[in-house]
């Protein structure tokens, strides 16, 4: 009876296994490079294990957490949207140059989400019912943004942004800054979302074959349209949290804030149409480059330097990428 019981038990182990196997390998490449991060973190310095030093990594990381949640929408339904840029270096500017200071301070509050809400609903028209480029259509209304706040401050650097919005990066609970919580309630919220609402099964239908899903009664342009416009009111969000981060204001229009989204984006295992990574592995994406960034501090390495990486490690999300669907 023994002999007979076991060898049932070993076909169900190897069975088990091999779903653990392909489990691991099918994970975003986020994963991955967090692991190999944290593996070598100790040996590179006691204070990246140390956990108040990861709260303040996450409360860094917040404002381009929430900017990624963004661009992961968009992706989802095989647009994009590089406007982000413009949308940051918009508000910070009104935020911090004092033409709202004469206004109720929830005018300045609710000014970075209105600005993304109208630039999300100005991206959605564009790309959904115009049915203009997204790479396109998006850069153009970064560069516009951009170009109004260089003729608006003349090429100066405005002043600096008001203390009392500074709570939400400063302010915390139990060492969790509030910026950090608004960007998990945020990711909690869109993945529950997906999971029950009709939005998700659209954008999944979407992004699996756009073609087939406006067959079958989807509206394939509405879809394409709320995903921005939902995308714009996430990036004003990002914005917002931003703002709170500084204490001076800038006018530089931050190149590397839409690259970072993008790069994180595909790191979590969301590419256009593909959905790997649900809300988890971009989140997971965020808080490696992160890691990676303050890694490469302590080493003393510049910008340069972590452009490279940065670039490095997205070729290396494309290979994987390309392995798994049998193309390399």
């Amino acid at each position: 009876m023994t002999t007979v019981n076991s060898k049932p038990g070993a076909p169900s182990a190897s069975f088990n296994g091999k779903r653990v196997v392909s489990w691991i390998s099918g994970l975003p490449p986020a994963y991955y490079v967090l692991s190999i991060l944290m593996a070598v973190a100790p040996a590179v310095s006691a204070t990246l294990i140390n956990p108040n030093y990861w709260f303040v990594i996450l409360k860094q990381s917040a404002p381009l957490g929430i900017a990624v949640l963004a661009q992961s929408l968009v992706m989802r339904v095989r647009s994009i949207d590089l406007s982000v840029s413009g949308v940051f270096a918009f508000a910070i500017y009104l935020a911090s140059s004092g033409l709202l200071n004469s206004y109720p301070p929830l005018l300045t509050v609710a000014m970075p989400i209105i600005v993304g809400l109208l630039v999300g609903i100005i991206n959605g028209v564009l790309v959904a019912y115009v049915r203009a480029s997204a790479v396109i259509s998006t850069l153009s209304v970064s560069a516009m943004l951009i170009g109004i706040i260089q003729y608006m401050s003349a090429g100066r650097a405005p002043g600096s942004t008001p203390t009392w919005l500074r709570v939400l990066t400063n302010g915390n609970v139990y060492g969790l800054s509030y910026s950090v919580i608004i960007w998990v309630a945020t990711s909690v919220l869109v993945a529950i979302a997906f999971r029950f609402l009709i939005i998700g099964r659209y954008f999944r239908a979407v992004g699996d074959n756009p073609r087939a899903a406006e067959t079958t009664g989807i509206p394939l342009a509405r879809t394409i349209f709320v995903s921005h416009v939902t995308a714009g009111f996430l990036t004003g969000i990002a914005a917002l949290v931003q703002i709170s981060a500084l204490a001076v204001g800038t006018i530089k229009p931050g190149f590397d804030t839409f690259m970072n989204a993008l790069a994180a984006t595909i790191l979590g295992g969301v590419t256009f149409g593909v959905d790997r990574g649900g809300v988890a592995g971009p989140f997971v994406a965020v808080v490696a480059f992160s890691f990676l960034f303050a890694m490469l501090t302590v080493f003393g390495i510049q910008e340069p330097g972590k452009l490279i990486a940065q670039g490095l490690i997205i070729a290396l999300a494309a290979i994987i990428y390309g392995a798994r669907a049998g193309r390399i």
